[in-house]
Parts: structure tokens; C-alpha cells; sequence
């Protein structure tokens, strides 16, 4: 007897500066899955936050570029119905529903990599792929999550925050930062990913101009210390007993890990996969990516971005819960080399979606005094 396919929405786009980021990775997923075993349920969320069911899958699979995905042509807008029935329904002519088994949310940035997304989908009871609301959100958050790693006694960078509604263009503030912190340091919107508006910076003017670009993404601007190290990184999935991979080398060749590098330049960066490392190194940076997964309370899957010093120090630079998953991202690759292919990797992905919905739904949702 033919097993009946897990009907799967594929999240992507969103209302984030990492919008294009995102369909990069929705694109690489949708031809990795087995069509025998998911019904694919491609949506996509245009930069205004509506929602697209995507009839034409072919189609997509099909793109060369992001930006060649017209998200309104040959797509019907959706809603998801709160309550039990894991269903969305289309709002234009003529009306239908559809039920998801799952979610398997590929969006990065606000609005989806932050908790928000991951909320609807909770009040809709649909299970999904990833970590849950609030460890999204710390995650997302650069300076809760360097608060939590500083409070755990976890290595990481020296770190400021300043509020937008606190700055003024005050170069005194500037000075007291760069009196904690040193130049060259680095400027980054507090919840943005993909070093969106990150700038490293070597002059109080630099400075100045790299926050004001910043505060044009986020409210919140974090200042970190320069480290100057090797850039390694680890994946996780797991739910209660999570997982780490070897770890993986990411060789920048610009002046650091920037957007251009990342994206723009196809030789901006290269990879070493496994890194070049002693196995006393490899053994400690797996242990500080399950304590630090751990930490922030993550399901589903994480990659874990360190700096390893000449001195061979290992500082935690930042968790992220939706990591690239095109078949040439880090994260993919890392699991490939520890022994797990990337259908192989997108399979384990859902089914621990499944484990935790089903450990949920047992919880009580009402309360009977004893």
C-alpha cells in the first residue's frame, strides 16, 4: 500500500531586506524533496507580508535569478484559519481550502526568521520546521542573545547597543564606544542577518556614518570588538538531543565577512569543509554550538558562527536559525560531510517538526485545580 505524501508549505520571500536570500534557498529545497513522499505547497510572501500560494511548482524550479519569481503572477492570495483544521483558504474567486501537514519555513530576516511567522503558525496548530517563537526571537535579536551568552559565562565579543531614539549624533557617544571597544570595530542593525548594513569601521568618522546607515534598517544598532581570528562554523538539528556537525572554514577575501562577499562576489569568500583543525579544537566548537543551541532554547536546526584566534581561542559570534540551504550553503554542506545528504537532511528536518508538535499536543490546554 502507496504511503499517502505529507502535504508541505515551502515558505519564502517575506517582508525582510533578505528577501532575495530567502528564494534562493526555497528555490535549492523544492528540487531537493521527494515528490513521492511531500506534496509541495510552494508560498510566497511579497515584501507587503501577503501571502501567494504559487500554483506553478515547475515553474519555480525552473528560475535562474530571485527576482525573475513574480509572486502575484499565477498565484492566488491565501489566509491561514486559526484553530485545529491546519488549513488556509484562498481569498480571491473561486474559493479553496487546502490543508497543510506541515510548514517548512525558509525566510530570513524580520518577519520570519524573528518568532512572528513562527507564531501564526503555532495559533494555526500547523506543525513547522525550526526553532519556536521565543528562541527565534533571541536569536534574531543580537543583544539579548549577547546578553544571554554573557549572563552563561560562554565566550564572545565585547558589545555595545545603542536605541535609535537615544542617538543624537552625539560624537561623545561615539568616542565612549570606541574607548570600550577599540578600532576597528563593527556596526550592525541589531536584528538583521546576511551583513545587511554591517560595516567594519577604523575612524570616528567611519563611525558616524556606518550608525546612521544602520538605524535606516533597524532601531537598535549593536557595536561589537574586532577579533581577529579564522571564521568557523557548525550546524545543529536536533530537538532534545541535538546534534552538532564538523565544523566548517569560511575563507573571506574581502576586509570581512560583508554582503558583497557573501552575495555579490563569487569569489568574495571560500570554503573549507571539514576545517583544517585539530580534533581537541573540533571537539571543543561542537560543544560550544550544542550549549549555545541549548542555550536559546532551539529546535529543528541552528548554525553556529564562531571566530578561533591564533591563541585558539573560541568566541561565539551569533546563532542562526534558518541558515542558507542551497546545496552550496555552509550548512548543508557541513551535514554532508558528517555523513548526512541534503535530501537526507531536508527528511530528518520535517520529521522533527512532526516529534515536537506531537510532544506539544500532549500539553494541557486547560486547567483543572487539585
Amino acid at each position: 500500500m502507496q504511503q499517502q505524501r505529507i502535504t508541505l508549505g515551502i515558505l519564502f520571500g517575506g517582508k525582510s531586506q533578505e528577501h532575495e536570500i530567502s528564494l534562493i534557498s526555497a528555490r535549492d529545497v523544492i528540487k531537493q524533496l521527494d515528490r513521492k513522499r511531500y506534496e509541495i505547497i510552494p508560498i510566497g510572501i511579497d515584501r507587503q507580508g501577503h501571502w501567494w500560494w504559487q500554483d506553478n511548482i515547475d515553474r519555480l524550479n525552473q528560475i535562474t535569478t530571485p527576482q525573475s519569481i513574480p509572486l502575484h503572477e499565477q498565484s492566488r492570495a491565501i489566509a491561514l484559519i486559526p484553530g485545529s483544521t491546519q488549513t488556509f483558504m484562498t481569498l480571491n474567486t473561486p474559493y479553496e481550502k487546502k490543508r497543510l501537514d506541515a510548514v517548512f519555513p525558509i525566510l530570513h530576516g524580520p518577519y520570519g526568521e524573528d518568532g512572528t511567522v513562527q507564531a501564526m503558525l503555532e495559533g494555526s496548530n500547523i506543525p513547522y520546521v525550526g526553532a519556536a517563537v521565543l528562541s527565534s526571537a533571541i536569536s534574531m535579536d543580537k543583544t539579548i542573545f549577547k546578553c544571554l551568552l554573557r549572563d552563561a559565562g560562554l565566550p564572545h565579543a565585547a558589545f555595545h547597543t545603542l536605541r535609535k531614539e537615544a542617538y543624537r549624533g552625539n560624537t561623545a557617544d561615539l568616542e565612549m564606544i570606541i574607548a570600550a571597544l577599540g578600532l576597528p570595530c563593527f556596526v550592525k542593525p541589531a536584528n538583521l542577518g546576511s551583513s545587511i548594513a554591517t560595516h567594519k569601521v577604523y575612524t570616528l568618522t567611519q563611525l558616524k556614518t556606518a550608525v546612521e546607515d544602520a538605524f535606516q534598517y533597524a532601531d537598535q544598532v549593536i557595536f561589537e570588538t574586532f577579533i581577529q581570528g579564522r571564521e568557523i562554523e557548525c550546524g545543529v538539528i536536533g530537538n532534545d538531543k541535538p546534534e552538532a556537525t564538523l565544523p566548517g572554514e569560511v575563507h573571506v577575501h574581502h576586509d570581512f565577512y560583508s554582503y558583497a562577499a557573501k552575495y555579490l562576489d563569487k569569489n568574495g569568500a571560500s570554503l573549507t569543509i571539514p576545517a583544517e583543525l585539530p580534533a581537541s579544537i573540533v571537539q571543543r566548537i561542537q560543544q560550544l554550538a550544542l550549549q549555545t543551541y541549548q542555550l536559546v532554547g532551539c529546535q529543528g536546526l541552528a548554525r553556529v558562527d564562531f571566530f578561533l584566534t591564533p591563541k585558539e581561542e573560541i568566541i561565539i559570534n551569533e546563532l542562526n536559525t534558518i541558515p542558507g540551504l542551497t546545496p552550496i550553503s555552509l550548512f548543508p554542506k557541513m551535514w554532508e560531510a558528517t555523513g548526512v545528504s541534503f535530501p537526507d537532511l531536508l527528511d530528518k528536518l520535517i520529521d522533527l517538526a512532526f516529534e515536537r508538535a506531537k510532544k506539544q499536543s500532549l500539553l494541557k490546554i486547560d486547567y483543572t485545580p487539585i
